[in-house]
């Protein structure tokens, strides 16, 4: 466990802000001979600037400056990064406004001029305490321009493997539920191996018919059917020492299955409407989101193919049985979300505790994919800055008994009705930053009303002011 005194503090990011250039620089030096990594700013708004850009852990900001005082930084601030420790510099004669900060959020303040033990002292001391707050990195693998994030024990197993067996030739077999990132770890078994450099090529089995599958995998000879105008090189011969990755390979028809098998122990194509086999080199990786040990029993898949296919087995746990995942991964989705549909420079919203002990306790379904599309769904629908449950649509079909659960039709009907009630009301809410007349007004329901819902289902209005 990370304590306090073992946290590394060249992980620390201090901005310094004072419209004084020799302040600032001696500021920077003191910060910096504690290992952080120091920027600064000549007033608030340039402050802001850098806070979006690159954040900060802890912020030195001078209280009387132009264009922006360090009393309007720091609500800024507070209000886009909560954990964001800052410190006033103030001179003896703003004291009292250095005091109102404090009661604003203020970590501290020191009074001009300072003395710089003392500054060293705070800042590390709150950086340490900022850095202890903060979620240990994820273990994160890039593939294909994309990344797997693994903070589970389960998950951080499942790279571990794909790290031992990438740089070996042998065929891997990926197998878990729709949604899981099975094509992903086929991407970093193939970026960890010896053919990086070479082409990943993936096809999905399930979309196309035996006589196109043959096609796309083995190639076709002009002329060997309808719409053949010209020789098409197949999957296995473009691979040229690379990667295939073949998707759903339980959707194979037993006969299409025998013809795998025979390029796989032979390492030959031999084209539709050709006469000649052609060599081939590549690695396979297969995937299936079915149980094929339960195929072969009823026949529908072969024994030998799956022995061949699988001579290294990676099973992706669901999405519900690592939950462990679902905070990181929720974290990686937010900031591509808001980079996507905010813009590069928007602040990224935060998830709210509610919010976060919502996603954990989802069962996920639809997997990595659903929560994915979750977050890109909360990030364009929230409005002020913070995520809560209302916005991740997860309660669409309402209230519904879990499972196990026992109840009559009167208290499936209060349930019902009362979560229809809370999302409807809270939306309303939001939409009228916590003007709870005009909410009323939206909803169709007087005032009153509307209050004694609120008071109800426990909602607070100052939830949704501006």
């Amino acid at each position: 466990m990370t304590t306090v005194d073992s946290i590394d503090l060249s992980q620390l990011r201090v901005l310094v802000v004072d419209d004084e250039a020799d302040i600032r620089l001696g500021l920077r030096r003191l910060a910096t001979s504690l290992g952080a990594e120091v920027s600064d700013a000549e007033d608030g708004v340039a402050a802001l600037e850098q806070l979006v850009q690159s954040g900060a852990d802890v912020v030195l900001t001078d209280l009387m400056m132009p264009r922006m005082s360090g009393a309007e930084l720091l609500v800024e601030v507070k209000r886009r990064s909560p954990e964001t420790a800052v410190v006033i510099l103030t001179g003896y004669g703003t004291i009292p406004s250095a005091v109102s900060c404090l009661q604003n959020g203020a970590a501290h303040f020191l009074t001009k001029p300072f003395d710089n033990a003392e500054v060293l002292r705070l800042v590390e001391r709150l950086g340490r305490q900022v850095l202890a707050q903060r979620p240990q990195a994820a273990h994160t693998v890039h593939a294909g321009g994309r990344a797997i994030v693994a903070e589970d024990p389960r998950m951080r197993s499942v790279l571990e493997l794909v790290t031992r067996v990438a740089p070996t030739p042998v065929s891997v077999l990926v197998e878990g539920e729709s949604g899981t990132g099975k094509e992903l770890v086929a991407r970093a078994v193939h970026a960890a191996s010896g053919v990086a450099d070479r082409p990943f090529l993936a096809v999905n089995a399930a979309a196309l018919s035996d006589t196109l599958l043959e096609s796309e995998l083995f190639g076709h000879e002009r002329g060997a059917f309808t719409g053949a105008e010209r020789r098409h090189d197949g999957v296995f011969a473009q691979a040229r020492g690379g990667t295939v990755f073949l998707d759903e390979v339980a959707s194979m028809s037993p006969s299409f299955q025998g013809k795998l098998l025979r390029v796989l122990q032979e390492h030959v194509v031999r084209p539709v409407g050709g006469n000649a086999e052609i060599p081939v080199e590549f690695r396979l990786i297969a995937a299936t989101n079915r149980e094929l040990e339960a195929m072969i029993a009823t026949g529908a898949f072969r024994e030998d193919l799956f022995y061949r296919l699988g001579v290294v087995r990676i099973a992706v746990p669901p999405l519900r049985e690592r939950p462990a995942d679902v905070p990181a991964l929720a974290e990686h989705f937010l900031r591509t979300a808001a980079r996507v549909s905010l813009g590069p420079n928007a602040p990224v919203p935060r998830v709210s505790a509610a919010a976060l002990a919502t996603l954990t306790a989802h069962a996920w379904r639809g997997n990595v994919r659903e929560l994915e599309n979750t977050i890109q769904r909360a990030v364009i629908v929230c409005t002020d800055g913070t995520i809560e449950p209302w916005h991740l649509g997860l309660d669409r079909g309402g209230w519904s008994p879990s499972a196990g659960e026992e109840v009559d039709y009167s208290t499936g009907k209060q349930r019902a009705v009362a979560a229809f009630q809370s999302e409807f009301v809270r939306r309303a809410l939001e939409k009228a930053h916590g003007n709870v007349s005009h909410a009323a007004e939206a909803c169709g329901l007087t005032r009153a009303a509307l209050q004694r819902i609120m008071r109800q289902l426990g909602i607070e209005r100052e939830t949704f002011s501006a």
